[in-house]
C-alpha cells in the first residue's frame, strides 16, 4: 500500500509573509511602554520564535530587560492586538497557491507545523482562504511542545493522516531545519523568509528561491527518499 504523501510547512516566512501584522503588533505593545518603533526591515529576522520571544527581542533592542510577568503581560496585550489586524498585510508568497495546487494534483496533503498559537494560525489562514488546504494546522500549544522538539512533527504529520517515512518539511529557520533533522524528515529551505542565520548555511536538502520551484523540490526529495527504501 503507498503511503499518504505529506508536506508539512511551517506558517511565518514560509506559507506567508506575515512580518507586517507581527512588527506592527511589537510596535504597539512597545509604543505602550514608552519605547521607540522597531523598524520593519530591522525585525523581520526577529520573528519565529513565537510572540513571547518576539516581545523579549524587541525590548533588548531598546536596552530593556522585563520579569517575566510583564513579559506575560505585554504578550497578552500582543496577541490581543495581533487578533485584529492579523490578516491587515499579511499575504500568501507569491506562487504559494499555484504551488499547493501543482502538489494536490500530484496527490500531496498538507500541514502546517509551528511555533504560532494553534489559534492564531487557523484564524490567518481562515482570513486568507487557505485553511481547507491543509490537513492539519498544529502549532506551539496544540501538543504542548514546538519546534525544533520532533514530537510536534510526528504528531502533526499523523494529525494529516500521514506518516513521518513519506513526509517533507518546508521552513525558513533553524527551528524548522533543526525539527525535521531531528524527527528523520528531508526539509526543503525558503530563501525568502526569517531567518537570523542565513538559510544556505543551515544546510537544508533543497533550497529553494520562489515557491514555483516547490514542486519539483519536493518531487525530487520523495523519489530520493523511494530509491532509498
Amino acid at each position: 500500500m503507498t503511503l499518504p504523501r505529506t508536506v508539512v510547512f511551517d506558517l511565518d516566512g514560509t506559507l506567508v509573509d506575515t512580518a507586517p501584522d507581527l512588527i506592527n503588533a511589537l510596535n504597539f505593545v512597545l509604543d505602550r511602554e514608552g519605547l521607540s518603533p522597531v523598524p520593519l526591515h530591522s525585525a523581520r529576522n526577529m520573528i519565529g520564535a513565537g510572540a513571547r520571544k518576539l516581545i523579549e527581542r524587541g525590548l533588548e533592542l531598546e536596552g530593556r530587560a522585563a520579569s517575566q510577568k510583564d513579559i506575560t503581560r505585554l504578550t497578552d496585550d500582543f496577541v490581543a492586538y495581533y487578533a485584529e489586524h492579523i490578516a491587515d498585510f499579511s499575504r500568501p508568497f507569491d506562487g504559494l497557491e499555484r504551488a499547493l495546487d501543482d502538489l494536490a494534483i500530484r496527490g500531496y496533503r498538507f500541514a502546517v507545523c509551528t511555533n504560532k498559537l494553534e489559534w492564531l494560525s487557523k484564524l490567518l489562514l481562515d482570513r486568507l482562504g487557505l485553511s481547507a488546504r491543509f490537513s492539519a494546522i498544529c502549532g506551539a500549544d496544540t501538543f504542548g511542545i514546538s519546534k525544533p522538539d520532533p514530537g510536534i512533527l510526528h504528531q502533526t504529520v499523523a494529525r494529516a493522516g500521514g506518516h513521518i517515512s513519506s513526509a517533507i518539511m518546508v521552513g525558513d529557520a533553524g527551528t524548522d531545519i533543526g525539527v525535521a533533522r531531528r524527527a528523520g524528515v528531508p526539509v526543503i529551505g525558503v530563501g525568502f523568509g526569517y531567518t537570523e542565520v542565513p538559510i544556505a548555511e543551515l544546510k537544508p536538502d533543497r533550497l529553494i528561491r520562489h515557491m514555483n520551484e516547490l514542486p519539483a523540490a519536493v518531487e525530487s526529495l520523495m523519489r530520493q527518499g523511494d530509491s532509498s527504501q
